[in-house]
């Protein structure tokens, strides 16, 4: 057992910090799990932008189909899979919006033309022709001129507040290594799992 069983999120950092090195693209890239509103899952890819001791962060069009999934319920699950470590996590939980200043924080970190491409984009909306987004993205950019770019307020983030962390690892003859962390009150209550 390494020196970080006892607490999940340091277990996940240093698996992070070892995908960082190892890694070829994305190592922060992360399969997002939500549902409609009838029930049917709904999975895609997005960039992991934050963990702390609350939860997993990422940022998104408020707008777009995942955040119309998490306004109408507020749970989902990640899965992180490293394939160069032979090693996944998998969280789960209840979501929360993060706070302004916290969006408006990550926001002024990005590249200028992310920050354009924020304003540009009707993200998971019907898109007429490519000409529509690179028109929308020119407008945008002669609004804006050298000045500042506020973040829009249909863009925001969500942390993921795990009640649930597995840990899987890889190993010879399909014996794999899965620990399970369930969030109980103020701390974590650990079990292993059969392969």
């Amino acid at each position: 057992m390494d020196s970080s069983a006892a607490h999940p999120f340091a277990r996940f950092e240093e698996w992070m910090a070892e995908a960082a090195k190892s890694e070829p693209n994305d190592p922060n890239a992360v399969c997002l799990a939500t549902s409609t509103p009838d029930g049917r899952p709904s999975a895609r890819m997005v960039l992991l932008k934050g963990v702390d001791p609350r939860g997993f962060v990422f940022y998104t069009n408020l707008e777009s189909r995942k955040g119309g999934e998490l306004a109408a319920n507020p749970e989902a699950a990640l899965c992180f899979h490293w394939k160069t470590l032979q090693r996944s996590v998998r969280v789960e939980g209840p979501v929360e919006a993060v706070s302004a200043e916290e969006a408006d924080a990550y926001y002024a970190s990005r590249a200028r033309g992310s920050r354009i491409g924020a304003w540009a984009s009707r993200q998971s909306r019907p898109l007429e022709g490519r000409f529509a987004l690179e028109k929308a993205v020119a407008e945008y950019t002669l609004k804006f001129g050298i000045g500042e770019i506020p973040r829009p307020e249909f863009w925001s983030g969500f942390r993921v507040l795990p009640r649930r962390i597995e840990f899987w690892r890889d190993m010879p003859f399909r014996l794999h290594d899965r620990q399970v962390f369930h969030s109980e009150g103020e701390g974590w209550r650990v079990e292993a799992l059969y392969p």
